[in-house]
């Protein structure tokens, strides 16, 4: 008589149990219910939304206006040296803005934030330009017009006066 040691009736045999289900013995309701083809359409689902925001925030960047608040004054003249510049807040206190000062008189001021995807921008005085480590975007320094990189548009321009001793922002003039 033959033993039969691979019988399906035998109480002593067990097939072994695959690798994966020792190392995650975890199981969950429904686990059998994500097929691969949801999972794939989740993940376009997902990858889609974040395009859709990324595109969102490069038109908002694009499209909004800077100067439009309030004349206010921003710093006394002499506490911003000459080649150096003052952050600030214009026209909200969530708009971060920058201003250089060129000369005795003169000071520019604009938005930190780069045109091409709103990272902050500052300025680099051996090459008189703004630059955005984001991407690589440079601005001129003076007129923060576009240089190079992926910008398209100049930085946002913030009007700057000197009265009696103090550099204001001017808002827009309606």
């Amino acid at each position: 008589m033959t033993q039969d040691s691979g019988s399906a009736d035998d109480p002593l045999h067990t097939e072994a149990e695959p690798i994966w289900k020792r190392d995650f013995p975890y199981e969950a309701a429904e686990e059998e219910e994500v097929t691969r083809r949801e999972f794939a359409r989740y993940l376009t689902l997902g990858i889609g939304a974040m395009a859709a925001g990324s595109v969102g925030l490069a038109a908002w960047t694009q499209l909004r206006t800077i100067n439009t608040g309030e004349p206010r004054p921003v710093v006394a003249l002499h506490r911003v040296a000459i080649g150096e510049t003052f952050l600030f807040d214009y026209p909200t206190p969530q708009d971060p803005a920058v201003l250089l000062r060129l000369d005795d008189t003169r000071v520019v001021g604009f938005s930190q934030k780069c045109t091409h995807l709103g990272c902050v921008v500052y300025f680099e005085p051996e090459e008189s330009r703004w630059h955005c480590p984001c991407h690589e975007g440079n601005f001129d320094g003076s007129s923060g017009e576009v240089l190079s990189g992926p910008p398209t548009s100049p930085l946002g321009k913030i009007e700057l006066e000197v009265r009696d001793g103090t550099i204001w922002a001017l808002g827009r003039e309606v």
